[in-house]
């Protein structure tokens, strides 16, 4: 048995033989053209030839994975079409005088090798796209058939990652899960993996060798290993744990669709929490009926330097498209207490958890603030999108927030640059003063979010980090829930919705006590989204 391990993108567990993804091959040779109009011709036509395969794998992609991950497929188009893409091919062979193979090759790796050198992230992965598109025009110059072999039975597929153009190719009905050498969190495999709802482990190197093709294999998606000729000890262990997974899967499955709505009629909206835009998958696939909480400082955690606007408006609109029209709520940078980033260059602070952080700092580093809003509010366009803000203690705070968007408004119309207007403004509770103004503070939004856990440690003085407290530290204590209740009963006198997305929100011995607070919604992990309805099902 050999065992591999790489880096899980979705759990599960599937047991099956190992096909490796097998790619036509072709050889580019730079070879003399006598009438170089022909040449451009010839080009001209695999061109048009790979836009309508392209407009044909969109259309299937919206069967297979959605409109958001179909939307690959019109980019792809659209570089086709892209003036400097065009030009340097031409410009290779009327110079040059050689055939339309090599100028397509030549242009696709300077191309790609000057995406991959920007610093931009998004643009970083351009690179993998502007390859997969000049591929597919090189396929039809050389008349080869692009894809793999025919898929017999139900299998693991393995590579050394996948194109967008490969996966959407592939008959889903056989797939059993991916296996990859390299690839992302966020690359066109992980994503079609979540979307699809099957194991998938990626960056394994080396180590996955294509002598493995036809093995028998296992993968195990919640721990990232692949098994290669399991013994039987493994395989008996697997299939148990494969057999508890689908039965609890099974017995969740019932409830999908089903709305969150008590016995006696009461409804309330079940929202999922998520740090990251790999967690979308499990969004969906649990049902959630929206995003309750995204926590944008992933974007600054994983930078080594602050996140361009273009960077993250690239993943606001993922977010909010992916969606479709549910609710998305993204709460602003809360860097700051347990959460340091070196680049912001902030002091050591004897309590970090009173300190410097959140709100505190987007208020006084505006320019910090301005970056992540312009981003919001141009990506709101795209869905429904709401912006969240946390650590609030008054209404000064929510106004002082007000101006700095009106200015960003002001600054986006000047530019000419398209954004929403009327996107829907909340704020954390997260603190005791929050809960004490909040009839005031509900006048000047349209939701609050409760953090539970910032509210318990604050409004017991207990610092949450420290384990030698957890005896005293009890997030059912009677003066959190009056500050849950007060909070509620202020934002619907003012006309405002109130939620909780703090980890209180899971508790299933909480939840007729929040129903009878009259919460309209709870945000939790993707995976308790189901859980959560059945407690809601159960409820007088």
């Amino acid at each position: 048995m050999v065992t591999i391990s790489g880096k899980s993108v979705f759990g599960g567990v599937s047991i099956g033989k190992l096909l490796f993804y097998k790619r036509s091959e072709k050889v580019i040779k730079r070879t003399h053209v006598d009438n170089v109009d022909d040449e451009w011709a010839r080009f001209q036509k695999a061109k048009d030839t790979a836009v309508s395969q392209l407009k044909e794998l969109y259309e299937k992609a919206l069967d297979d994975v959605g409109e958001a991950n179909a939307m690959i497929f019109e980019i792809h188009q659209m570089m086709l079409e892209d003036l400097d893409y065009l030009e340097s091919i031409e410009n290779i062979i009327r110079t040059q005088e050689v055939n339309a193979e090599y100028a397509v090759a030549a242009t696709a790796d300077n191309f790609a090798k000057m995406f991959a050198a920007m610093d931009d992230a998004y643009m970083q992965g351009r690179a993998a796209d502007v390859r997969d598109v000049s591929e597919r025009v090189l396929d039809i110059l050389c008349g080869v058939s692009k894809g793999m072999k025919e898929m017999d039975e139900p299998c693991i597929i393995a590579a050394d990652d996948l194109a967008p153009s490969e996966t959407v190719q592939l008959d889903k009905s056989k797939v059993l899960g991916f296996a990859t050498m390299f690839g992302s969190s966020n690359s066109h495999t992980a994503i079609l993996a979540r979307t699809m709802n099957i194991p998938a482990v990626i960056g394994m190197g080396e180590a996955l060798l294509q002598e493995y093709d036809g093995k028998d294999a296992i993968i195990d998606g919640f721990t990232g290993t692949l098994y290669i000729d399991p013994d039987e000890e493994t395989m008996k262990a697997m299939q148990e744990k494969r057999a508890r997974d689908l039965e609890q899967k099974a017995l969740l499955e019932t409830l999908k669709g089903k709305e969150n709505v008590t016995k006696s009629g009461q409804k309330i909206n079940v929202y999922a929490n998520i740090g990251n835009v790999s967690d979308l998958g499990a969004v969906l696939k649990n049902d959630a009926g929206g995003i309750g909480l995204f926590r944008s400082e992933f974007l600054y955690l994983e930078n080594s330097d602050f996140p361009t606007e273009e960077q993250q408006f690239a993943v606001y609109k993922q977010v909010a498209e992916s969606m479709a029209g549910k609710k998305v709520i993204i709460r602003t940078l809360d860097i700051g207490a347990d959460k340091q980033v070196d680049y912001f260059g902030l002091d050591k602070e004897e309590n970090p958890a009173l300190g410097y952080r959140a709100i505190r700092i987007c208020l006084t580093r505006p320019e910090i603030f301005k970056t992540q809003l312009r981003a919001l509010y141009r990506a709101a366009v795209f869905g429904n999108l709401s912006i969240m803000f946390p650590m609030i203690i008054s209404v000064k705070e929510v106004l002082k927030i007000k101006e700095i968007i009106a200015e960003v408004k002001e600054e986006l119309t000047s530019e000419g640059i398209p954004f929403k207007d009327d996107v829907e403004l909340g704020i954390m509770i997260e603190t005791p003063a929050a809960v004490m103004v909040s009839r005031e503070l509900a006048k000047e939004v349209d939701f609050f979010s409760v953090g539970t856990n910032d509210l318990t440690q604050y409004t017991l003085a207990i610092d949450r980090q420290n384990s030698k407290l957890d005896e005293f530290y009890d997030p059912h204590h009677p003066a959190v829930l009056a500050m849950i209740k007060m909070a509620a009963d202020n934002a619907h006198a003012e006309g405002a919705w109130i939620g909780i997305c703090g980890e209180l929100g899971a508790d299933l011995e909480l939840t007729e006590e929040f129903l009878k607070m009259g919460l309209d919604e709870l945000s939790v992990s993707p995976s308790m989204v189901l859980p959560l309805r059945k407690r809601i099902r159960e409820c007088e």
